[in-house]
């Protein structure tokens, strides 16, 4: 398996060499070459633990490692989840909800990064080199970036996240942890200045190969891989054919599960779920990417108004025209918005809803009353949407849950009242721990100053 640009201008890479890269070379994102049709093997994969299914989709991907050292790897990641499904579903009969939480931060994002932070220090140790981890967070996946890095040799991992715009105990999450080689940065901006900071510094040849930069976010294929598990795994334990409703910010998550549904696995149809920073959910609604201003909501992982793995769904979109990539996304750079102009339909195949605050927590307070069951607010705005695709199709539905509820208590409490407290231990834990973190303007040169003062 080799992989390539989006923006077509490097040389292939082997999938050892597109991990440490995160980012390719000519500004563009990483995709393989081709992707492997697994649908006669489906029956065979019936059964297995959830570990055992991960193993079988990295080698695909990662054919220039050590088999036996990449299952080593996967299973040493799930074996850091509290749950021995590792993603186990419930069934409450009108909905199923599968549960992406039960890693070491109470987030889907931990799937991915467990495992990308063993194969990061894997990598390394045996090439001898170093690598500095630059993350952009909107909540979750900064705090998964971390437990996955953390104390690691030859790793240092940064973390630029909005001031006040995450939820106080994302915050504590990733500014508690002491590790040396963990820098946690407040940047005053929002979640885009934070992203355009580090796709800025990395897509800077001369800055990154001078401090051994790298990314572990959504960009890095590897995460792709790792997502695309859970789906596979769900549809393989229901039976059949499925629907799955999707919390969406950064495009990630449900372009994992276009990936999967293009490998030949039966998913019935994925619903785009976002929140009122709706820009994913107009576009495919309309074919117009335009970006609009961020809004503060009770979802702050899907606060985005820039996707950065759109890029990807662009690349396979347009069937692998590096100009054309090019051109939309100059378009899109300069007026801040662009358009698709085929007259095709986006993606026959996805169904976009966007949910407002308002609905967020009634579908809270909902499937609280209904089920007993507390769920997040990026959950409810999956769960939301999914319902209102339901009116359309009788498939069956698994909505992703994101987030453990104890994460989000100030929304959860709006929704619910005193109807229930939710807590994990975990989370309380944090606030008998010692917090530090750096504040920095949404400054390129002082993020790059930063970087370069504390880069190992």
């Amino acid at each position: 398996m080799r992989y390539v640009s989006t923006r077509g201008g490097c040389t292939p890479l082997a999938f050892v060499d597109a991990v440490l890269a995160g980012l390719a070379p000519d500004g563009g994102l990483l995709v393989p070459a081709s992707l492997p049709n697994v649908a006669d093997q489906l029956p065979d994969w019936q059964g297995l633990s959830y570990t055992a299914l991960a193993q079988r989709l990295f080698r695909l991907y990662a054919g220039d490692m050590d088999g036996d050292d990449l299952d080593e790897i996967v299973a040493e990641a799930f074996a850091a989840f509290a749950h021995p499904d590792v993603a186990p579903l419930r069934n409450f009969g009108e909905l199923q909800v599968l549960e992406l939480f039960h890693g070491p931060t109470l987030s889907f994002k931990d799937v991915a990064l467990q495992v990308l932070g063993r194969l990061l220090a894997y990598i390394l140790a045996r090439r001898g080199e170093r690598l500095n981890v630059v993350v952009a967070t909107s909540g979750d996946t900064g705090s998964a970036a971390i437990h996955g890095l953390r104390g690691r040799d030859n790793l240092s991992v940064f973390v630029l996240y909005p001031k006040g715009r995450v939820s106080p105990l994302q915050e504590l999450q990733m500014t508690t942890v002491g590790d040396a080689n963990v820098h946690c940065l407040a940047i005053d901006g929002s979640f885009d200045d934070c992203q355009a900071i580090v796709k800025s510094m990395l897509g800077d040849p001369n800055f990154k190969a001078r401090h051994a930069l790298g990314a572990v976010t959504s960009i890095n294929w590897a995460r792709v891989v790792a997502q695309m598990s859970y789906y596979v795994y769900a549809l393989l334990n229901v039976g059949g054919r499925a629907a799955f409703a999707v919390p969406t910010g950064n495009f990630g998550n449900i372009f994992s599960a276009m990936m999967v549904r293009e490998m030949g696995v039966p998913i019935d149809k994925l619903v785009l779920a976002t929140n009122e920073n709706d820009i994913l959910a107009r576009f495919f609604q309309t074919g117009v990417y335009r970006r609009g201003p961020v809004r503060q909501t009770v979802s702050p992982s899907m606060d985005i108004q820039i996707a950065s793995n759109f890029e990807r769904f662009l690349h396979w979109r347009l069937g692998g025209d590096a100009r054309l990539v090019k051109a939309f996304m100059r378009r899109f750079a300069e007026a801040g918005e662009a358009a698709l102009q085929d007259g095709k339909a986006m993606d026959a195949g996805v169904a976009s809803v966007a949910v407002d605050t308002e609905q967020t927590l009634a579908t809270i307070a909902d499937v609280y009353q209904r089920h007993g069951y507390a769920i997040d607010p990026h959950t409810a705005v999956a769960v939301a949407a999914g319902r209102r695709f339901r009116q359309e199709s009788n498939a069956p539905l698994i909505c992703l849950a994101a987030a453990h509820p104890a994460k989000f208590p100030e929304a959860v409490a709006r929704a619910l009242g005193d109807a229930a407290e939710v807590r994990h231990p975990t989370l309380d834990r944090l606030a008998e721990s010692s917090s530090r973190r750096s504040e920095l303007p949404a400054d390129l040169d002082a993020v790059k100053a930063y970087v370069s003062g504390k880069a190992i």
